[in-house]
């Protein structure tokens, strides 16, 4: 008979190794192991990235305005880049020409940028007015290469109206004053050219200054003339005047005027260095053509003859 009971405890044997308590090693057995998450490298990598994203915010404007100011500077075979500037308004002005302190003069734009104009200049030396000044004084400045930032000051102030004194101050051949009643918020000139913006901001700000600020490829007439003026009085300037030249007002082709013959030479030896024609407005000055504008000028001794006696001398 055979052997039922050790085929049965066999079977029961071969049962428990097959089954899946067995297989999976019971409740005594290992547990698998679990996939680390790589923290430390993943912080890393997080760092890396946010560093190249700020490098590049900050690096990008920085070349992208370097671009742009080479693509705007003059050179003997890109003369004018302000023409390719949007919105940039050129016309042609003579030069020379001088009022006396007390003229108005009917200029046909507003704010004017050419045209005839007092014979003393406003500083031009990186100043930023804080009341408007006198237009014919301004004007002056433009014939010297500078660059005049006007704004309304109804409409720029706070953040837009620093943003516009980083242009000016400290930076030669600039100057900056508020114009009131202008028809936008900011207004650029230099010599024969105008743009006028909506915002402090517009990139065209430094596109215009790069462009023609001492320009010296024909754009402005008096190339090597200073921009500061010791007979200037930057802290109380000559003031803006609001109303209409009136019928008295020297007119835009300067009838009855004379060109200064000084500027148009590029000053006369003898005169301050770095104001050409001397100082206007002090007689008496080496280089000052007829002394004080408006006042004839001394008489000149032919060669050899002795010079004339000074009025109120005993000889």
């Amino acid at each position: 008979m055979p052997n039922t009971s050790a085929k049965s405890a066999k079977a029961i044997r071969a049962a428990a190794k097959s089954s899946p308590a067995r297989k999976g090693g019971g409740g005594g057995g290992k547990l698998p192991n679990k996939r680390q998450i790589p923290w430390p490298t993943i912080g890393a990598a997080v760092v890396i990235v946010a560093l190249i994203a700020a490098l590049a915010v900050y690096l990008v404007p920085m070349y992208q305005k370097k671009a742009d100011a080479e693509k705007f500077t003059p050179t003997a075979q890109k003369k004018d880049p302000s023409l390719q500037i949007p919105g940039v308004v050129t016309k042609e002005y003579k030069g020379a020409l001088h009022v006396s302190a007390t003229q108005r003069v009917a200029y046909d734009q507003s704010p004017p940028f050419g045209g005839p104009h007092d014979a003393s200049w406003a500083d031009c030396t990186g100043k930023v007015y804080g009341k408007a000044i006198r237009t014919e004084n301004a004007v002056h400045s433009l014939e010297h290469g500078a660059v005049w930032i006007a704004y309304n000051p109804d409409k720029v102030s706070g953040g837009a109206l620093d943003t516009l004194k980083q242009q000016v101050q400290g930076k030669p051949y600039m100057l900056m004053s508020p114009y009131p009643g202008l028809d936008s918020a900011v207004s650029l000139q230099s010599w024969g050219h105008q743009l006028k913006l909506s915002s402090a901001d517009d990139k065209r700000v430094g596109e215009f200054i790069s462009a023609l600020r001492l320009n010296q490829y024909g754009v402005y007439p008096e190339v090597g003339a200073d921009c500061a003026n010791p007979t200037f009085n930057t802290d109380n300037p000559p003031p803006f005047d609001p109303t209409p030249p009136g019928p008295g007002a020297i007119p835009m082709d300067g009838k009855g005027l004379s060109q200064d013959q000084t500027e148009l030479s590029g000053g006369t030896p003898g005169g301050m260095p770095g104001l050409p024609g001397g100082i206007p407005g002090l007689p008496g000055m080496p280089g000052v053509p007829g002394g004080a504008p408006g006042q004839p000028a001394p008489a000149q001794p032919a060669p050899g003859e002795p010079a004339p006696a000074e009025p109120g001398s005993n000889q």
